[in-house]
């Protein structure tokens, strides 16, 4: 009887009386099932996993003994609120000393947030009201989108597409939708693509920005691991600062993952704005992990050396899909490589969607990635699989090699 009324009390934004009852398999929980499955009927044959995107190492050593220092002390036991100013004074010197950005007032335009997750989730609930629009990038990730839905707001897809260099094309947009657009959200280096955004590309960001009143959010994840040269920072355009902001990660910087750890830090109004509805949320991490990124902020040679195990990795697994026919390009950032997703191996199969290949790579090869169907079909290959050192690093690269080489792929 209890269950019968509460099926009827769900909100409508999560599927209302029908929520839990779809039956539709999303492809990551489908991809979860495969490998258990897959495990089960080859328990003595290694599973390549290409398809995590998550930094496969610990945070380095000299942050773990800050965090256990800190946690120790009776001051950092209470509340942090909307975070301490330890970390804020750190993280308006790391943007200057990384990205070149200067001028940040560490007062009132940086704020700390649990994570990158969540500061994507409540920024649409300071700024969307029914009927309004956000620009959101596809393929890539859903949050803002999502929570712009439940607000009852609508979302807008860009497209990116590879003629495009994986930028979206912001002169597409209609001027219906230009109306009602409040935020612009863009991912870059990007997930799942590994595009770079350029400087040309970011300062037209900011005139569109300012042309349609326009907040752009731009989820700066990646923004760290850069391979050609210094780290790319949307806030280094001029103007920046008056129309947007820019989310900052410790998960892949400083393989913090699970420390839930970011910081926001741009326009003083938009950073006001988040305070005011993460004030709501939550009482702010824990203060010892906020000093742990403190040291991690000071310490950017730790970045450095994830960079470079990541471009290694990115370059031998390169060599090692081209060899096996893909078209893989070695990104300039981020930790991924997306590749056009093969339409058949030469015994007859024909795989219909990146889906479809994705489940066979990991039910016949035990090779697990990541497949996007949104805007053409692509799969995604992650260096952040699990390897020892760099002997292990080139076993299993080896191995991945060998195993699609014995598919003869046809694309």
């Amino acid at each position: 009887m209890s269950e019968s009324y509460i099926q009827k009390l769900f909100a409508e934004r999560i599927g209302g009386n029908k929520f839990g009852k779809d039956t539709k398999i999303y492809k990551f929980e489908k991809i979860k099932r495969a490998k258990v499955q897959t495990r089960k009927a080859h328990p003595n044959v290694e599973l390549l996993d290409f398809g995590v995107g998550e930094p496969d190492d610990m945070a380095f050593p000299m942050v773990t003994e800050a965090l256990k220092i800190e946690c120790a002390k009776p001051e950092n036991r209470g509340y942090a609120d909307n975070g301490i100013q330890e970390l804020k004074d750190a993280a308006a010197k790391y943007m200057e000393k990384v990205y070149g950005v200067k001028g940040i007032d560490s007062v009132k335009e940086v704020l700390h947030s649990i994570g990158s997750k969540p500061a994507l989730a409540m920024i649409p609930s300071a700024f969307i009201n029914p009927g309004d629009v956000a620009l959101v990038t596809v393929p890539g990730y859903p949050i803002l989108a999502t929570h712009t839905q439940w607000y009852g707001g609508r979302m807008i897809h860009l497209p990116l597409q590879e003629e495009n260099n994986f930028l979206p094309d912001l002169d597409a947009i209609s001027k219906d939708d230009l109306k009602k657009a409040k935020l612009l959200y863009i991912n870059y280096p990007n997930n799942p693509t590994g595009a770079t955004a350029t400087i040309e590309f970011f300062k037209k960001v900011v005139k569109f920005a300012q042309k349609n009143n326009v907040i752009v959010v731009h989820d700066a994840a990646y923004a760290a691991l850069s391979f050609n040269g210094k780290p790319l920072s949307f806030l280094s355009v001029d103007g920046a600062k008056d129309v947007g902001i820019e989310i900052h990660s410790f998960s892949k910087a400083f393989n913090m993952t699970g420390w839930r750890l970011a910081f926001v830090v741009g326009n003083g109004n938009i950073i006001s704005a988040f305070g005011h509805v993460k004030d709501n949320y939550d009482s702010g991490q824990f203060i010892a992990i906020q000093k742990a990124g403190v040291y991690a902020l000071e310490h950017t040679e730790i970045t450095e050396k994830i960079s470079a195990k990541y471009k290694r990795r990115l370059e031998m697994m390169v060599e090692a899909l081209n060899s096996a026919g893909f078209s893989a390009k070695m990104p300039k950032g981020s930790f991924y490589l997306y590749v056009d997703a093969p339409k058949g191996i030469k015994s007859g199969v024909r795989f219909e969607a990146a889906e479809d290949v994705s489940e066979y790579l990991i039910t016949e090869k035990l090779i697990s990635t990541v497949p996007w169907d949104d805007v053409g079909h692509y799969l995604r290959f992650s260096a952040t699989f699990s390897a020892k050192n760099e002997e292990d690093e080139r076993r299993v690269i080896a191995e991945m090699k060998k195993r699609l080489g014995e598919l003869k792929l046809e694309f």
